[in-house]
């Protein structure tokens, strides 16, 4: 259950956040070669100038090292505990391996201290074991997978985000990913059992402004409010103009789309929509 706030404060009366019950960080604090500085560009190019709208002032963070290739085959690893990580909505885990390495890895629900992991062709079929979708059983609930083997999962890996492997056919797996889009992709590619944890991560509210501010997410001006030379909706006395939809640049924006003609469309086997 997410966690309501009494509202001592005016900030408090709407927030709402995740409950993080399945946090149980490490004895230990995380090893320094697992953490790197994070350069702050944000949404600035090399030039310095804005890319992204709307980016700015972030606190300050660190950034942890995730093993999303898991390509540590056939060696045992134990979970030492079930961390937060500022940079993504998921929890991550830190696993100690067998031979003395230490990896962050992103934390399946239901995952907790003492666990043991492995990353083979062979069972055991539980959370957080990572296999080759062609040894995988049917129906397998699994996240962080790989679009080219040996490249490391790109996808499914938000909070609460899980997909399911449906069957094989002439070295392809058929997977439904959570937006409902089957997808073909190469059977040599990597995935991991069970869905990512932080379910409740979509039911926060970050209840203020200045929350959105340590998130480093600046104002947006709607473009209703600016002036014609500034975006297609400006303009106008009173309220809209009962324009369609656009993005500044004129770009619509409600169903309109703009995935490029080059790409190919043969390994979707159903549409998203």
């Amino acid at each position: 259950m997410p966690k309501y706030f009494r509202p001592i404060t005016p900030s408090q009366r709407k927030l709402v956040l995740p409950t993080l019950l399945e946090l149980d960080p490490p004895d230990k604090k995380a090893p320094k070669s697992l953490l790197t500085s994070k350069r702050r560009i944000n949404g600035r190019n090399h030039s310095g100038h804005i890319t992204v709208r709307h980016k700015g002032g972030a606190h300050k963070k660190l950034f942890r090292v995730i093993d999303f290739k898991r390509d540590k085959e056939n060696i045992p690893a134990t979970v030492a505990g079930v961390d937060y990580d500022p940079n993504r909505s998921a929890l991550i885990a830190l696993l100690y391996y067998a031979d003395g390495e230490k990896r962050y890895i992103l934390a399946p629900q239901g995952i907790k201290k003492g666990d043991v992991v492995l990353t083979s062709d062979e069972p055991p079929f539980k959370i957080g074991c990572c296999m080759r979708l062609k040894f995988m059983p049917y129906g397998s609930v699994i996240h962080n997978v790989e679009l080219v083997p040996g490249r490391g999962g790109q996808i499914v890996r938000s909070a609460g985000l899980s997909a399911q492997l449906l069957g094989r056919s002439k070295g392809y797996a058929s997977i439904r990913f959570p937006s409902g889009e089957v997808r073909m992709i190469n059977e040599d590619c990597r995935a991991t059992f069970g869905a990512v944890s932080n379910s409740e991560h979509n039911l926060r509210v970050i209840g203020k402004a200045g929350r959105a501010r340590w998130m480093g997410v600046r104002p947006t001006v709607r473009g209703v409010h600016m002036n014609p030379v500034d975006h297609p909706h400006g303009g106008g006395e009173g309220r809209g103009k009962g324009n369609i939809p656009q993005t500044p640049w004129g770009q619509y924006t409600k169903g309109y789309r703009t995935r490029s003609k080059k790409k190919t469309r043969k390994w979707i086997v159903k549409e998203r929509r």
